[in-house]
């Protein structure tokens, strides 16, 4: 099933601002935010250095905003790295609301980063970091299919084969004949996500899913009506 959804809406599942969830999922590690720290303490060092070059006081001002601004870099950096995860997404002028089942799902490892070392023998050894993720492949009665990876965790033991699945395509033609990106994947029966970056507003979506559900209602109670 794939319904078409209007322009306000898909601004409404993917907002030009992040979320708190993309947020969170954009401050990272704890090595993220230092890197991050770090950025700001160099951008303080040298706005003092020019803060004290300057004699204008007009210039001092706008110094001072600035400086302001790269020295809280560290708090408001997760804020532009997710915002502009999203206007990849907004992007695309079409999208629609897709429903299939799930079809398998598997585990495989994956690597996350590269870490140089030497051994005891004065070797050059790369170190690879692994991180257990879970794929999920869906499709519907038409032949459409796709895969969602994410990193494995305790939720995903809900899946199981044959349940419902949904998720937001997004294309740039209108009549979303050729699918350009997909978002997280929905498992409503378990109320369940299934995604390596929360690109949609989860509370718009699950109200979006429960009008497609409610309109299925009313037209099948419409039918039945018709066929007695």
């Amino acid at each position: 099933m794939l319904i078409p959804l209007t322009r306000k809406t898909f601004e409404e599942l993917i907002p030009a601002v992040a979320t708190s969830d993309q947020y969170r999922y954009a401050w990272g590690k704890l090595s993220d935010f230092l890197k991050r720290v770090l950025i700001s303490a160099v951008c303080a060092s040298v706005w003092i250095i020019i803060e004290i070059a300057v004699e204008s006081d007009s210039i001092k001002s706008v110094l001072l905003i600035l400086g302001l601004i790269t020295i809280l870099y560290w708090f408001w950096g997760p804020v532009v790295e997710a915002s502009l995860r999203n206007l990849q997404c907004r992007k695309y002028p079409y999208c629609g609301f897709w429903q299939g089942k799930v079809l398998d799902y598997y585990i495989t490892e994956e690597v996350t980063s590269e870490q140089e070392s030497v051994n005891k023998k004065g070797d050059l050894i790369i170190i690879e970091n692994l991180e257990r993720r879970i794929n999920v492949e869906v499709g519907d009665s038409k032949g459409f299919t796709t895969s969602i990876q994410a990193p494995l965790n305790r939720s995903h033991k809900k899946l199981h084969r044959g349940q419902v699945a949904q998720l937001i395509v997004m294309s740039y033609l209108e009549d979303l004949s050729r699918i350009s990106q997909v978002s997280d994947l929905y498992i409503p029966s378990q109320n369940l996500w299934v995604s390596n970056y929360p690109y949609l507003r989860r509370d718009a979506f699950v109200d979006v899913s429960r009008w497609v559900r409610s309109q299925r209602d009313t037209r099948r109670r419409s039918q039945t009506s018709v066929d007695r």
